[in-house]
């Protein structure tokens, strides 16, 4: 948008000023002015990868929901289940969808300190995202990040970086932590699900955890008006609708429950219900 007196305006926001505040390690093309889910998920991870913007969001966000809670309950979840591939399913290859910043206990650091060899490519469509795991990995044998939307299975499964390094003749692990809530209906999660499902062989699997309203209707309906101001605005689903979405796969026990639920490491006092979230491993 240009103003009457030719400056640029961004969001609001003169992009001077902007970029005044624009961090040395932020690429050039991304709004800093509004806020984005993987940065304020970054945030409430404890991570340094965000802005002012997105910071202020995630704190007003927290006074509505459990945000820290959910955020923490959903990473965890996320390395039990890749333990428990890596473990238990002799799963060595990861497609993790909508990977967001890195943070402690990234997928290659979990799956490559069980079985070196595993291989991770990372796939998100937030450019600090991707630009963060691409220097994270730099070092890193069997483990790429490339920018790709997921909402377009077929740029995903044949990018040259997903064929060089995945083989879909064997089993691999498709990722969808905390990600498909930013999938509005118009984009027919089911369907996307069911294509990389459709790209998989026999023994693969698929991970998913989803936030909901089940329990606390009235705050999350807040917490999803909040969102809509956002780049990336969300969509809330029930348990059923989440369970719909591992249709043409076998849910893994105990199938789909509130994260802290699924194979916990020990007992907890917390009420699961605050995660805010359902997730589910189902295989091919």
């Amino acid at each position: 948008m240009t103003r009457s007196d030719g400056k640029r305006q961004v969001n609001g926001s003169l992009s001077p000023i902007a970029d005044k505040l624009r961090p040395t390690w932020a690429p050039e093309d991304v709004d800093i002015a509004r806020p984005s889910a993987a940065r304020v998920y970054d945030y409430w991870l404890g991570g340094c990868h965000n802005f002012g913007t997105d910071r202020e969001f995630a704190e007003e966000v927290d006074k509505v929901i459990p945000a820290r809670e959910f955020a923490r309950a959903n990473r965890a979840f996320l390395r039990r289940v890749v333990r428990f591939l890596v473990r238990e399913a002799g799963v060595r290859q990861f497609l993790d969808l909508g990977s967001g910043l890195p943070t402690v206990g990234n997928v290659h650091e979990i799956a490559q300190g069980l079985e070196p060899d595993s291989t991770v490519l990372y796939v998100d469509f937030e450019p600090v995202a991707v630009t963060h795991n691409r220097l994270v990995l730099e070092d890193t044998p069997r483990a790429e990040a490339i920018w790709a939307d997921l909402r377009d299975p077929d740029a995903v499964l044949q990018h040259p970086d997903t064929r060089q390094l995945i083989d879909f003749t064997q089993p691999v692990a498709v990722l969808l932590c905390a990600v498909l809530h930013f999938v509005g209906d118009e984009d027919v999660p089911s369907r996307i699900v069911a294509n990389y499902r459709d790209a998989l062989c026999p023994g693969s699997y698929v991970a998913i955890s989803h936030a909901t309203a089940d329990d606390y209707p009235d705050d999350l309906a807040k917490a999803v008006e909040m969102y809509q101001t956002t780049a990336t605005p969300a969509t809330l689903r029930r348990r059923d609708e989440i369970t719909g979405l591992f249709d043409g796969l076998a849910l893994v026990s105990p199938g789909v429950v509130f994260t802290p639920q699924w194979h916990p490491e020990g007992p907890s006092g917390a009420d699961p219900r605050r995660s805010l979230c359902y997730g589910g491993l189902a295989v091919l």
